[in-house]
């Protein structure tokens, strides 16, 4: 959650982390209800928060409003990906449990699915599928490049199928909300928060008055300490012991960044951590004096620019409206994988002149550098050296690895010196770049803090320890 300010800018931001939010995160909508923040439809292609969408590709541009407006193969995408989904993976039926919330049927429905795709790429599943096999090759590649819900699918096709399940049962890739103002704001606002019931505090306390309104400096190294408990030494030396701590960087700085002394975890729970795989993410922004985008063309009374999809260096260009008073922002490009590669070693200039002429050739007759103010802000998060990338997504094959990390809160019943540290965040959880991910295996590390220091789930209020028995994700043999 990394709302950046652009300089000058009038509280105009660039969402240089989590941007898009599915209304079926209702764990994060609690808290961003809880600290009074309001969200806002995000303008996806397609989307009816989108004026106009392009789409480009080989060269081809295709307006729409609404998926009818394309031609005829889109559609046949579209459709081919659904009766994949219904065929191979049941999908309308987990979706009726899911609206119906029947937790037992889900996981009736889902664990045979495990052993079965586990091991299986999302193009592997697109190749196999019997409705995908019915067209052509240039119907996976459409769908690579555009997809449907969030844009183009083929930087995941490397990753295992379960990954893709699990955003689409939850029609994770759908209904997308921003949050107005930028979404750093929920922990900051979570920061200064004073609840109203507090079993330990006196009334006003909050996390940032609990540490003198600034937190500690980063972590540099973990270790057992001598009393017992966790000892954490900072990046100026200094150590402090704690009875239980929460890690909450993805989980290759416990051994690139960070001096985590090997006992604290099982050499099982080390290959799961090296193992994990992270997506490269690269965005760039720049600000506009207004959201020009929407003024019409006289040739063709078209919107001039419009969220764009296109198979160039770019990919996805989003516009993100804040009022014809107001600046305008533009996404220029937003790329994954082998597609934010390609900008890794590019200065912020250099990837913004590269943008614009990519798409100068998408809109010949469109001018955005007349309209850029101020400094285009960027971001490749696989440079940043505490991220090392953007977020989870497993392999084929990664299942095992993911459940070990995912159960890890359990850590009563492991080793002595293996207990009080426990792990949390979207690398943890089985909705890799999800900030629904990170928040539910927070909760998961809290009751696992709970259970260490003694305690257990109010009455009436169960817990994930109390509900682990019946709700385990199922474990495949090794």
């Amino acid at each position: 959650m990394r709302s950046e300010p652009f300089r000058g800018g009038d509280g105009t931001f660039a969402e240089l982390g989590a941007m898009r939010f599915p209304p079926s995160s209702t764990a994060l909508f609690h808290y961003l209800d809880q600290v009074g923040l309001k969200t806002t439809p995000f303008p996806n292609p397609l989307s009816p928060a989108t004026p106009s969408t392009v789409i480009e590709l080989g060269g081809e541009r295709h307006f729409a409003r609404h998926l009818d407006d394309l031609p005829a193969v889109f559609a046949e995408v579209a459709k081919a990906w659904r009766e994949a989904l219904d065929e191979g993976a049941a999908f309308s039926e987990i979706q009726d449990a899911v609206r119906a919330r029947d937790v037992a049927r889900i996981k009736a429905l889902w664990d045979p699915l495990v052993p079965a795709f586990d091991e299986t790429s999302f193009y592997g599943f697109i190749a196999q599928s019997t409705a995908f096999s019915k067209l052509s090759y240039k119907h996976r590649e459409i769908f690579g490049q555009v997809g449907f819900g969030t844009g183009g699918w083929d930087t995941d096709f490397p990753n295992s199928m379960l990954e893709i399940l699990r955003v689409v049962y939850t029609n994770a890739d759908e209904d997308h909300q921003s949050v107005v103002g930028g979404v750093e704001q929920l922990p900051l606002r979570l920061w200064a928060q004073s609840p109203e019931k507090m079993a330990h505090w006196p009334a006003g306390t909050s996390l940032s008055s609990l540490h003198g309104g600034v937190p500690k400096p980063g972590a540099a190294r973990i270790a057992r300490g001598s009393g017992g408990g966790i000892a954490i030494t900072d990046r100026w030396g200094n150590t402090t012991e704690y009875a239980a701590v929460v890690v909450t960087c993805q989980v290759w700085l416990l051994s690139a960044r960070i001096d985590c002394e090997e006992r604290l975890f099982s050499p099982a729970m080390w290959m799961a951590m090296e193992r994990t795989h992270y997506m490269q993410a690269s965005k760039t922004f720049v600000m506009v004096d207004r959201p020009f985008w929407k003024d019409l063309d006289p040739a063709t009374g078209r919107d001039v620019m419009s969220m764009t999809l296109s198979d160039r260096l770019t990919r996805g260009t989003y516009l993100i409206d804040q009022g014809d008073d107001r600046p305008g922002v533009i996404c220029l490009s937003y790329t994954w994988n082998d597609d934010a590669m390609k900008w890794l070693s590019l200065p912020v200039d250099e990837r913004v002149r590269l943008m614009l002429h990519s798409l100068k050739q998408i809109y010949p007759g469109v001018d955005i550098r007349r309209h850029m103010i101020g400094e285009p802000i960027t971001v490749s998060w696989e440079q940043d050296p505490n991220f090392m990338g953007a977020f989870k997504a497993n392999l084929p094959g990664h299942y095992r690895y993911q459940r070990r990390l995912f159960s890890h809160f359990r850590a009563q019943n492991l080793p002595a010196d293996q207990r009080g540290i426990f792990l949390a965040g979207d690398d943890i959880s089985w909705t890799a770049g999800w900030t629904e991910g990170a928040i539910t295996t927070a909760l998961n590390a809290v009751s696992g803090v709970v259970r260490h220091l003694g305690g257990g789930s109010a009455a009436g209020n169960p817990g994930p320890f109390d509900a682990w028995d019946d709700l385990a994700p199922v474990a495949l043999a090794d």
